[in-house]
C-alpha cells in the first residue's frame, strides 16, 4: 500500500477514481469521513475523479424510487460544500449514462452464477435486506465493475470489507482482455483507513437506522439529536463500546472532529456525567461543520447551481462512456457499417 501512494503522489494524473454512492437519503458524518474526505483528500492530489450517484443502485433493496431526486440534489450539495470542484471531480448519476450500462451484458457473460453467489456483499446485503434475492441484488458487483471500468477506473478508494467487489472487477477486465484484446486495465484497490463512525446508538450510523447525525443538519437539529442519545445512570464518563455504546459512540464522533482520542474526552469529562458529555459533543460537531453548512447554505440558495454541475457531469460521463462502448464493440467484432 505504500508504494500504490508514492506512485499516486509521483504521478496523479497517472490514476483515474471512480468512487461514489447510492442517493437513498441525506448524507451524515459517516459518509463524511468515511468516503467524502477522502475524496477532497485524492483531489487535492491531483487524481481525476468521477463520482457517481448509483439511483438505479436504489431499488437493489427496496421497492420505490421516492425522493431519489431529491437526495441527489441534497448530496450535490454536500459534496460542493465539502470542497469536490466539478473541474476536477465528475459527478453523475447512474441512469443517465446508458452506454455505461450496456457494459453489463458483456460483463455478466464474463461471471458465473456461483462466483456472484460468493461474494460476501452480495450475501451481506441480502441478509440486511431481509428480501429475496433479486436479479439486481445478485449482480450487483457486475454493476459496480461497469461503472469502475467505463471510464478506465484504475484506482478504487475501498473500505477492507468491499475488497472483493474490486476483486471481481479486476477479474472482469481480465477476462474482457484476455477473450477480445485489451480494452480495460486491472484497477487497483486503495485500502482506506476510514473511521467506522458510530450512530447515536452505538451501531454503525446508517440512514436505514435513524441514528445519523446528517451534514445538512442545523446547531439545533444536531443538538436534538444528540440529546435524544441513550447514555446510562454513571456520572463517571469512560470509553466502553461494548458496555456503554451510547456514550462511546457520542466520545468517538467528538473525538473525530477534534482530532484527539475518545479516551482522551472521556478523561477530560470525567464526572461532570453525561449532559457534560453531550454538550461537548453537540459544540464538537457544530463546530467543525460550521464552514461545511455555511456553504451549503450559501449553495443551496442557488438551485441551478447543482443542475449546472450535473449536467456538464453527465455530459462527460457520456462522452466517456460511448468512446469506451465503441471500443468494446469493436474489440468483440460488433462494429457494424451500412453497406
Amino acid at each position: 500500500m505504500r508504494a500504490l501512494d508514492a506512485r499516486i503522489t509521483a504521478h496523479p494524473d497517472r490514476f483515474r477514481v471512480l468512487t461514489g454512492e447510492r442517493p437513498t437519503g441525506r448524507l451524515h458524518l459517516g459518509h463524511y469521513f468515511g468516503t467524502v474526505a477522502e475524496r477532497v483528500t485524492l483531489q487535492a492530489r491531483g487524481v481525476e475523479t468521477f463520482l457517481v450517484l448509483a439511483d438505479y443502485q436504489v431499488i437493489t433493496d427496496r421497492d420505490t424510487t421516492d425522493n431519489v431526486a431529491i437526495n441527489v440534489h441534497e448530496a450535490v450539495l454536500d459534496y460542493l460544500a465539502a470542497g469536490l470542484a466539478p473541474a476536477s471531480t465528475t459527478i453523475f448519476t447512474h441512469s443517465s449514462v446508458p452506454a455505461l450500462n450496456q457494459l453489463l451484458l458483456p460483463f455478466l457473460s464474463l461471471v458465473s452464477e456461483a462466483e456472484l453467489h460468493r461474494n460476501p456483499t452480495v450475501k451481506a446485503e441480502l441478509a440486511a435486506s431481509g428480501r429475496a434475492l433479486s436479479g439486481l441484488m445478485l449482480t450487483y458487483p457486475v454493476h459496480q465493475a461497469a461503472d469502475i471500468l467505463f471510464c478506465k477506473g484504475n484506482l478504487v478508494p475501498v473500505g477492507k470489507d468491499n475488497l472483493p467487489h474490486v476483486e471481481l472487477t479486476r477479474t472482469i477486465a481480465r477476462r474482457f482482455n484476455d477473450r477480445y484484446g485489451d480494452v480495460f486495465p486491472e484497477p487497483e484497490p486503495l485500502v482506506t483507513a476510514s473511521p467506522e463512525v458510530p450512530g447515536v446508538d452505538g451501531r454503525k450510523m446508517s440512514k436505514s437506522y435513524g441514528n445519523a447525525i446528517a451534514l445538512s443538519m442545523t446547531n439545533d437539529e444536531t443538538a436534538a439529536v444528540i440529546r435524544r442519545t441513550p447514555t446510562d445512570g454513571d456520572r463517571h464518563i469512560t470509553f466502553d463500546p461494548v458496555g456503554r455504546p451510547g456514550i462511546a459512540a457520542l466520545l468517538t464522533t467528538a473525538a473525530l472532529c477534534a482530532s484527539t482520542t475518545p479516551e482522551l474526552i472521556a478523561e477530560q469529562i470525567g464526572s461532570k456525567g453525561a449532559a457534560e458529555l453531550k454538550r461537548v459533543a453537540t459544540d464538537t460537531i457544530n463546530d467543525y461543520f460550521a464552514a461545511h453548512r455555511r456553504r451549503r447554505a450559501e449553495l443551496a440558495r442557488d438551485r441551478s447551481a447543482v443542475i449546472d454541475v450535473l449536467q456538464a457531469g453527465v455530459e462527460r460521463a457520456n462522452t466517456i462512456a460511448e468512446t469506451t462502448l465503441d471500443e468494446v464493440r469493436s474489440a468483440m467484432g460488433m462494429h457494424y457499417t451500412l453497406m
